[in-house]
């Protein structure tokens, strides 16, 4: 796991990376999602006609409070799902320990 700034994705020739994300949305919620492309992602969050997530579609804005980066898929699915199960208080502990 690698913390740090926004990347659109990985280059051609670098190894595969992948994100696991956490949104902080205008009715105060928390989302928590995966991806092999964060900057494509958030893209198609804010579209609300495309390829988003429903849940997100019904937000009128959202800003990204935490990323972590992975080198494989399988990692970053089971870091998803594990921080999708805690409670919301323990979300914004580790949003807030970055």
């Amino acid at each position: 796991m690698v913390f740090g700034t926004i990347n659109s994705g990985p280059n051609p020739g670098s190894p595969a990376m992948y994100f696991v994300y956490i949104l902080h949305t205008s009715s105060n919620t928390l989302y928590v999602g995966q991806t092999n492309n964060l900057a494509r992602r958030l893209k198609e969050h804010s579209d609300k006609k495309g390829k988003g997530s429903k849940y997100m579609r019904s937000f009128a804005s959202f800003d990204l409070v935490y990323k972590e980066v992975f080198t494989t898929r399988s990692e970053a699915l089971k870091r998803e799902a594990q921080i999708k199960n805690w409670p919301k208080i323990k979300k914004q502990k580790l949003i807030n320990s970055v």
